[in-house]
Formats: structure tokens, C-alpha cells, sequence
């Protein structure tokens, strides 16, 4: 193969330029939206209310993005790339728009479903695309390239959500977004082609109805019990979570059809290692990412504006690790796999020294809390491109189009499992009562804190997955 397939000038020259601009477009789409609302949720809840149900903004947008993630492989294979992409950002366009018009915080958690059920869809497609369009020595870089525009989110995201908050206008956020999820509706029918080729049609024809069912339940069980302040009730809530995880591991050993490839379930298998420092990776940042914003302004005096961006230092991080990351290489990969929860663990732990303390948000106060947060996301980075790749690595052959659509299953449940588990933890802490500077300060010590311990469990999974071969 020439030594040019394995570089970025291969990535992003000639027809596969177009192709990184489409595939990366749907998820930046996803991306910015993220740190919009994040940056927003603060104006939001003053708003229209709703303060207990902060964090299910989060948890289920990303349960609706799971369901969307498990529909597009029948989608793809059904519609073609052209129109599945068309399909999802038009489903993406629809839940921003009833966002936009949310005069309570039911009708904006019903926005925030229909927008996880297009975001899902986008980000899915985009991956299941790389291992159809690019060769495998170029897979690493578009992963990389991908999880890159988690970085370009972190500029435009704040930035539209931060103004429109300050100038109270929370709702414009929301508008600016339809008009380019329009245009990348456009590009993607224009440059994608209208089938692909090299598939077997008629793969996994059927939605694992049941698995789904199963998985949103889990993550629905941890939020209902993230609501109480009762300890008893949360405990309630990870107890159901945990059985009926164990229940889904069960249906997906005989089901016939999948939402996750053979051995995802197994430590012993090559899948299953590799899913759960996957996970326990993306729980940490994004679980404490959602809050961020909060503690800044609360407790560090920072406006909104300036409050989501540096909040959104984690994604930063991320994008950064993965960029550096990426072109690794023999002994290098298994290096930075054990590099990464490690690197993880010293940004948490130092956020969860820093973040409690009131200050007037001078700068020797914030930068420290910068670093910490670009260390947390940038450990996440330097393994993410090769766990990705691993995945399509290992995953059985007859299941790859469901491996493709998996690496974003696992990371949206890892996202919902952590928004939820953040929430339990706030209101555990004291967020809501006694609420104000005490709450909160206790809440940034406890979530920082107990979010520590996945990198600690991943140091190990970390390991096995850097091992195998």
C-alpha cells in the first residue's frame, strides 16, 4: 500500500476531502448542539423552570440518541448514505425547533429526545462510513478527524450559546442552529453516494426492540432515582439499573438480532475489554462535563459566555489528545491506551481539589482549573482514536456493519449513564437543598470526586486492551 494511505494528505486530499467534510459535518452538527445547551441550561432552567430536572436534558437527549444509533444501520442499508443523512438531519432539525418554542420544561426535555434521536442517526451514520470509504490504515486518522470536531464545538458552541444567554435570549440559540443543520442536509445530498457499495444488503434487518428497551430502562431507572434526595431511592435506582444491564447482556446472548456484536458482554472476549474502557473513559468527562458551567458561575463568578467555554476545555482536551494521538504506531498504541485513564485520573482529581473553592474568578483561580480540565479531556483523547479502531479491528466479520454503529452506542450510554449519575450525585450532595454557594460547592466535591474512581477502574481494562493483540 503506499506510505501516503497512512497520512493526513491522504485523508484530506483529492475525493476523500469531501468525504471527511460530510462525514465530520454530522457530527459537529451533534457536537455544537451539545455545548450550546450545556452552556444555555443555566438561562434555561431561570426561565422556564425546572431545576431538578437539570441534568435529564442530558440524560435523555442521550438515550433518544442510543435509539437513533441502533436505527441506522437499517436506515443506511435501506436508504443509502444520501438519503439517511438527509433523513437525520431533518429529524435533528425538528427536535431544535420544538427546543426553540419550549415554554416549559417538559416541552423542552420533548425537544431534546426528537434532537438525540437525529443526533444519534448523524453521529452513527458518520462512523459506520469510515470503514466504507477509507482503508483500514487510514481508519485511526478518521476517527481522529471525527472526534476533532468535538474541538471546532468547543469554539462555535459557547460561543452562540454564551452570547444569546447573556443577552437573555436563550431561545435564538436554538434558531441559529436550523438554518445549518439546512445546509448540511444540502451537502450530504449533493457529495454522498446515493448507495454504497461493498455491503451485504439485507444485514440485521430488524431494530433489537428488546435491547433497546432494555438499555433506555436502565438509564431511565438511574435518573428517576437521581431526582430524589433520598439516598435509599438512589440506591433503588442503581440496583434496577444494574439488573436489568445484566438482563440485557442475557437477551443479547440469544437474540437474533444484535445491538451489540458477539463478546461485547464477555471480559474474556476481545470486544468486551475494549467496550468497557470505552465507557468508563467517556462516564468521566462527560457525566461532570454537564455541570461544569454551573460550578463556574456559581462558585468562580464567571458569566455564562466565559463559563461554557471554559467548560468546554474538556472537549478541547479531548480533540487534542486524539489529534496528537492518532498517528501512533506499533509499541505506541498499546502505550497510549494505559496512557490515557491515567492521564484522566490527575485532571479529575486535581478538579475535584480546585472546583469547591469560592473565588472571585481571578485568574490565578480559573487557570489551574483550566489545566485540570484539559488534562481530563485530553487523557480521553490519546486513547480514544485506537479504542475506536480497535473495535472494527476485532469485532467478528459478519458483524461489522452492527460494530460500526456500536462504537456510538456504547459512547451515547456511556454519556447517558454518566449525566444521569451526575445528577444523582448533585442532588445527593446538596445542589438543590440547601442549594446556593454551600450546595453547590459540596456537589463540585462529591462529583469530581466519586467520577474519579472510572479512570481508576479503567487503568485496568486500559491495560488488557493494550496487551492483545
Amino acid at each position: 500500500m503506499p506510505q501516503i494511505q497512512t497520512g493526513w494528505g491522504a485523508l484530506l486530499g483529492g475525493r476523500n476531502s469531501i468525504r471527511s467534510i460530510a462525514l465530520a459535518g454530522g457530527v459537529g452538527l451533534h457536537a455544537i448542539n451539545v455545548y450550546l445547551v450545556t452552556t444555555i441550561l443555566p438561562s434555561v432552567v431561570a426561565d422556564i423552570g425546572g431545576l431538578d430536572y437539570y441534568a435529564w436534558n442530558t440524560t435523555l437527549f442521550v438515550v433518544a440518541s442510543i435509539v437513533g444509533s441502533a436505527t441506522s444501520v437499517r436506515l443506511l442499508e435501506t436508504s443509502g448514505p444520501r438519503l439517511a443523512y438527509v433523513i437525520a438531519a431533518f429529524v435533528f432539525g425538528l427536535g431544535t425547533v420544538m427546543c426553540a418554542l419550549a415554554l416549559t420544561m417538559p416541552m423542552m426535555l420533548a425537544g431534546r429526545f426528537i434532537q438525540g434521536l437525529g443526533g444519534g442517526l448523524l453521529v452513527a451514520l458518520s462512523y459506520s462510513m469510515i470503514r466504507l470509504v477509507f482503508p483500514e490504515s487510514l481508519w485511526p486518522r478518521a476517527m481522529a478527524l471525527i472526534s476533532g470536531m468535538w474541538g471546532v464545538a468547543t469554539l462555535v458552541g459557547p460561543a452562540v450559546g454564551g452570547v444569546f444567554a447573556e443577552l437573555g435570549h436563550w431561545r435564538a440559540a436554538f434558531w441559529t442552529m436550523v438554518p445549518v443543520i439546512a445546509l448540511f442536509a444540502l451537502l450530504a445530498f449533493g457529495v454522498l453516494p446515493e448507495r454504497h457499495r461493498g455491503e451485504a444488503r439485507g444485514e440485521h434487518p430488524a431494530l433489537p426492540v428488546m435491547q433497546l428497551l432494555l438499555l433506555s430502562l436502565a438509564v431511565a431507572a438511574v435518573s428517576v432515582g437521581s431526582i430524589a434526595p433520598d439516598p435509599l431511592w438512589n440506591m433503588l435506582g442503581v440496583a434496577v439499573a444494574l439488573a436489568l444491564l445484566f438482563a440485557l447482556g442475557t437477551v443479547e446472548r440469544t437474540a437474533k438480532q444484535r445491538l451489540l456484536p458477539r463478546g461485547s458482554f464477555s471480559l474474556k472476549a476481545a470486544l468486551g475489554p475494549v467496550f468497557l474502557a470505552m465507557t468508563l473513559l467517556a462516564v468521566t468527562v462527560t457525566g461532570s462535563e454537564i455541570f461544569v458551567p454551573l460550578f463556574l458561575q456559581v462558585l468562580h463568578a464567571q458569566p455564562p459566555l466565559m463559563a461554557g467555554y471554559l467548560a468546554a476545555l474538556m472537549g478541547a482536551g479531548w480533540t487534542m489528545g486524539s489529534i496528537w494521538s492518532s498517528g501512533a504506531q506499533g509499541s505506541r498504541v498499546g502505550r497510549n491506551i494505559r496512557l490515557s485513564p491515567a492521564v484522566v485520573l490527575v485532571g479529575m482529581a486535581s478538579l475535584a481539589f480546585l472546583v469547591p473553592g469560592v473565588s472571585m474568578g481571578t485568574w490565578q483561580t480559573i487557570l489551574p482549573i483550566c489545566i485540570a480540565l484539559l488534562l481530563a479531556g485530553a487523557g480521553v483523547g490519546i486513547g480514544w482514536p485506537h479504542l475506536l479502531t480497535r473495535v472494527l479491528q476485532v469485532a467478528p466479520k459478519d458483524e461489522q456493519g452492527l460494530a460500526s454503529a456500536a462504537i456510538t452506542t456504547v459512547q451515547l450510554f456511556a454519556t447517558a449513564l454518566g449525566a444521569a449519575l451526575a445528577g444523582m450525585v448533585a442532588n445527593m450532595a446538596g445542589l438543590t437543598n440547601p442549594g446556593g454557594v454551600p450546595g453547590t460547592s459540596a456537589t463540585a466535591m462529591w462529583l469530581f470526586g466519586i467520577f474519579a474512581m472510572a479512570p481508576v477502574i479503567g487503568l485496568f481494562s486500559a491495560a488488557r486492551v493494550a496487551k492483545a493483540r
